[in-house]
């Protein structure tokens, strides 16, 4: 096993190799500029990881890796075009930068490429990735509907939010490990299991990030604290909150979450001394606590050395830390 830093610079240097140019240049231009945008490579290092804890070369999953990033932004540059946001990572969005019709094709073209790049394994391994990426995609824009039907509703419930995460983020953290169980060829039970890890961690990192949304320190947060309140998001903090509160806090929450000041400074602070007090603060805690243990325990059922359950342990606990 190699450290995460390790994959990262591989997986880079394949990924250049992958945004070459290529014509129509006003197509595969924007795939290329989000591509090389940055952030974590969280999903394909854990496709390469995933590969070499179940002893195969990482290299023979650099293919499946490459897919799930280029499905990853796809599905930004079209979130990206529904939020109609300005910027990703801190850069233009491809839609402003170019325009929406280039947005929309060129995401149409990222999700045929990330198809494609299942086509360099053999038949079996290519159906087998074929067949969870496409169960996976399909379950990211079902929770990406979910997540825009709930901005106009009031009556969601902590179940179904926590349905939402797990499509819209979780399935394909699970999914990218999948991928290098199926590239490794290892048991079914052990792609299952190492899929439910990485989709627990998954709903706990989306949990950490609502909480961090709020509580996070704006020097190592990178987004803007208190940005789900701004924008009334009806986050597990929030129903959480509902919940506990009485009749009068629940009110004045609700009202809150109903108006868009132009200094949003004290309707932020309001929002979260009503999240501290009424104890959403911890429960949200509790429940990213929750489903860690819960991705850690499936590590105890997994056919790998102890060795390889300690660094997948360790990564979890990494991760969850925000120092990846």
């Amino acid at each position: 096993m190699q450290t995460v830093q390790y994959y990262q610079e591989q997986f880079i240097a394949y990924l250049e190799e992958f945004t070459k140019q290529r014509e129509p240049e006003n197509l595969y231009n924007p795939v290329n500029y989000i591509l090389k945008l940055g952030g974590k490579r969280l999903r394909p290092v854990l496709t390469l990881m995933a590969a070499e804890v179940f002893n195969c070369e990482y290299q023979k999953a650099l293919d499946a890796a490459l897919s799930v990033e280029v499905f990853h932004n796809f599905s930004l540059v079209h979130d990206d075009i529904m939020d109609d946001a300005p910027l990703r990572r801190g850069q233009e969005t491809v839609h402003e930068k170019w325009d929406i019709n280039t947005g929309i094709l060129s995401g149409d073209a990222m999700l045929i490429l990330a198809y494609q790049l299942f086509e360099n394994y053999e038949a079996t391994t290519f159906q087998a990735l074929a067949k969870l990426f496409s169960k996976t995609a399909l379950e990211v824009c079902e929770g990406q509907q979910y997540d825009i039907d709930f901005e106009t509703r009031d009556d969601v419930t902590i179940p179904e939010y926590l349905k939402m995460i797990e499509y819209k983020t979780a399935v394909l953290v699970g999914a990218a490990m999948q991928m290098g169980a199926i590239v490794a060829q290892s048991s079914k039970e052990d792609q299952e299991g190492i899929y439910a890890f990485g989709k627990n961690l998954g709903i706990a990192f989306q949990l950490q990030d609502d909480y961090l949304d709020a509580f996070g320190d704006p020097k190592t947060f990178g987004k803007q604290v208190g940005g789900d309140i701004i924008e009334n998001k009806k986050t597990f903090l929030y129903l959480k909150t509902l919940e506990f509160s009485n009749a009068n806090d629940k009110l004045q929450l609700q009202h809150l979450f109903s108006i868009n000041p132009t200094d949003a400074k004290d309707k932020i602070e309001t929002v979260k001394q009503l999240f501290e007090s009424s104890g959403a603060s911890e429960a949200t805690k509790q429940e990213i606590k929750k489903y860690t243990e819960k991705a850690f325990s499936v590590l105890e059922h997994l056919n790998i050395s102890n060795e390889n359950k300690a660094i997948l342990k360790a990564f979890g606990k990494q991760l969850m830390n925000r120092n990846v």
